[in-house]
């Protein structure tokens, strides 16, 4: 099969299976080879399910032939970060200490994919317990360290570290991760994807491992905007199982925003202190590209709360929570990295009022972004500063001058999406981050769409050995 196919957008690829130019077994097949081939030696695989695989894309193949299509996502092959349960298959949410756990259900995302008829092709890496307790190596997982496929050397990022670095190297159509503080835009940005973020509560997070019960949040990493609206429309919508899932479905259609002149907020960023002349001349020249679309620009300023700090605790709290009975028992110990241990010990110990006083800075917070968006449509800035870090060094050095919008966006239940916006001097992808205002996806999705449909940085491969 021509390489060319398993790199191409997921709504380009539907378009081939719903013409019966290409079955959903050959697609299937070719990811399950590019899995072992590519996937693998990045470490970003936890199981090939390629039982299921076949089966799935069997099925696929005899309903489209009868004429009963059921949409974008019939017949593509897609990897899950491996916290989402799968029935019969192991969920080992990245953790030396749950390698024999299986589950006899299904994520409430994976039963929404397969109706939706997409295949399910691999569990994919990820950092153990989607980083609990904090981490500081790349190693923090039971696959350990994931490989970046544009420099093997660096970092895919994470927690989603499988997610990003499988999608990039073209070995599934797309994939799902979740995201608590970065896990979806950080591999996304460092693997040159495109990957959203959807607003708290948008999409069910029945059968996924809980870190924070009221930070986690479930989206789709895919090769562009529209790929991700698609996969969005499959899995939003409400979850008797999940309390905190929102009623409204999502629906998108790119025509409502295409002749739209966004009110652009653009955060402040301090590119000289942080030493990114990379990320700005990129960024320089996305603002390029909106002004000939004659976009509207604002400068905006967060109102000074301590986001960061407030969302720490919150985490830390509510992940010691979750893995309580880990912690009891000592099995945390089996960990792979020692940071991880020592925060989910202290979290145990974070007293209710700091716990407390997080909620309402919370509370003010969301206050106080709304208005912000008075003023805007959207917010932009780079998604980090710099290209992935070196994969053997700490993260409490390499992280020193990376910047983001992860606090303040993650606390307050934002959308966001980062699509690839250029490269480094040394060759590594660098991400845009465009977020709205809760609910308001399609504003992301659209201008996100607009930039891909103006520029060719998420068609760009990383290169393969």
């Amino acid at each position: 099969m021509n390489d060319d196919l398993l790199f191409l957008t997921v709504t380009e690829q539907a378009k081939l299976l719903k013409s019966r130019k290409v079955s959903s077994v050959e697609l299937t097949q070719a990811y399950l080879s590019a899995l072992e081939e590519r996937a693998k030696p990045l470490n970003a695989v936890a199981e090939i399910t390629a039982d299921l695989a076949m089966e799935q894309a069997q099925q696929a193949d005899r309903e489209i032939a009868a004429g009963r299509y059921r949409g974008v996502l019939h017949g593509i092959p897609y990897g899950a970060k491996d916290l989402f349960a799968t029935q019969g298959i192991p969920t080992r949410w990245g953790s030396p200490a749950h390698q024999k756990q299986v589950f006899d259900y299904d994520a409430t995302v994976i039963q929404r994919l397969r109706r939706a008829g997409a295949v399910l092709v691999a569990k994919l890496a990820m950092i153990e317990l989607a980083g609990a307790g904090g981490y500081e190596y790349a190693h923090a997982s039971a696959t350990g360290a994931c490989l970046n496929p544009w420099n093997r050397t660096r970092w895919a990022g994470g927690s989603s570290s499988g997610s990003g670095a499988a999608v990039a190297a073209g070995a599934v159509g797309f994939a799902l991760g979740t995201e608590t503080w970065g896990s979806i835009t950080v591999p996304a940005a460092f693997c040159g994807i495109t990957g959203l973020r959807p607003t708290y509560g948008r999409v069910s997070r029945y059968g996924a491992m809980a870190l924070s019960w009221t930070m986690d949040k479930v989206g789709p990493m895919a090769r562009s905007a529209e790929d991700c609206a698609h996969i969005l429309q499959a899995i939003a919508g409400y979850d008797p199982r999940d309390p905190s899932s929102a009623s409204q479905s999502f629906q998108y259609r790119f025509a409502r925003w295409r002749g739209h002149r966004f009110r652009i907020g653009l955060l402040p960023v301090d590119f000289a202190q942080n030493r990114a002349p990379d990320a700005e001349r990129c960024f320089n020249a996305v603002l390029e590209v909106f002004k000939k679309r004659r976009m509207e620009f604002t400068e905006v300023k967060l109102p000074d709360l301590p986001y960061n700090e407030a969302a720490e605790i919150i985490i830390m709290a509510e992940g010691s929570s979750a893995f309580e009975n880990l912690i009891r028992s000592g099995r945390v110990n089996e960990l792979a990295d020692g940071s991880q241990v020592v925060g989910l010990l202290s979290g145990l110990s974070i007293p209710a009022v700091d716990y407390l006083r997080a909620m309402r800075v919370r509370a003010e917070a969301m206050r106080a972004v709304a208005k912000v968006f008075e003023a805007c449509d959207v917010l932009m800035a780079p998604t980090l500063l710099q290209g992935a870090p070196p994969v053997d060094r700490s993260l409490n050095e390499t992280w020193v001058n990376m910047g983001g919008n992860g606090g303040f966006a993650n606390l307050t239940g934002l959308p966001s999406i980062s699509v690839p916006m250029g490269f480094a001097a040394d060759g590594l992808p660098l991400g845009l981050e465009i977020i709205g205002a809760p609910y308001e996806e399609a504003k992301v999705i659209a201008l996100a769409q607009i930039f891909q449909q103006e520029t060719d940085w998420h068609r760009r491969r990383a290169p393969m050995p």
